[in-house]
């Protein structure tokens, strides 16, 4: 029909990654309470441009549509979030999509995180055990310490803390927030206590927490509303103090 509402999506495409980005443009039907990801999936059904033109369907990253697993984060109107949680009724047309510019593109909106999980491998950041046998129920925890523990413990290694951090750039290895809110996370727990002073020292160096530039972009633009700048500021102290005891120890 011809009056029949339509959404615009405008979306910049790139084949692989050593290849040239371009944009394409696409029309979907309108629907009451549709996300980005229902865009998407429209546009896979039948990928032929607002010009008429066949072409390929557009490739992003998605596993839980319930704003938990962190896959479908890209650029929205130029801001970083989760395409699942955003609602087409809240975003101005044309809807421009680009995928997290911190990363790598892979193909079209699809991002290679390894960044992350390499991170959360320098700061370890798991509480080690062997497996060998049954270590019984884990320590208890006060219900303050909990709460706090849980708010980081929701981190999905999403990516948006970093695509909005300015000190997160081509000139900087800083590790960012989100290894930092984990080190607060395991450091703070009975067990992950233990191997405190790797992770502290994982996060002491050049490109560590003290790279961070203030900025508070993380804390605003996280998908949780994970309290990174608290983090941030408690293992800068922590860092300090372990500075100094290693100063004082001669090691």
């Amino acid at each position: 029909m011809a009056d029949e509402k339509t959404i615009t999506l405008r979306i910049k495409r790139r084949k692989d990654p050593d290849s040239a980005p371009y944009w394409e443009e696409f029309t979907v039907p309108y629907r009451r309470n549709m996300n980005i990801i229902s865009c998407l999936m429209e546009i896979r059904k039948n990928p032929v441009t607002i010009g008429g033109k066949p072409t390929s369907p557009p490739v992003w990253d998605m596993n839980c549509l319930e704003n938990v697993c962190g896959s479908c984060q890209m650029l929205i109107n130029g801001r970083a979030g989760s395409a699942c949680a955003a609602l087409v009724d809240n975003l101005e047309q044309p809807i421009t999509l680009e995928p997290l510019s911190k990363f790598p593109t892979l193909r079209d909106l699809s991002v290679d995180r390894s960044r992350m999980f390499e991170n959360l491998k320098k700061i370890r950041g798991w509480i080690p055990i062997d497996g060998t046998y049954d270590l019984g129920p884990g320590p208890r925890l006060a219900e303050r310490d909990r709460q706090e523990a849980y708010e980081f413990s929701r981190c999905m290694t999403c990516g948006v803390c970093l695509e909005v951090c300015p000190q997160v750039n081509p000139h900087s290895g800083f590790i960012g927030p989100a290894a930092i809110g984990q080190v607060r996370l395991f450091n703070t727990h009975p067990t992950g206590a233990m191997n405190k002073e790797e992770r502290l020292e994982a996060i002491a160096g050049p490109d560590g927490v003290t790279s961070c530039g203030n900025a508070q972009n993380c804390v605003k633009a996280c998908p949780k509303e994970i309290p990174l700048t608290e983090a941030i500021a408690e293992m800068h102290r922590d860092v300090t103090l372990y500075k100094f005891k290693k100063f004082f120890r001669g090691k």
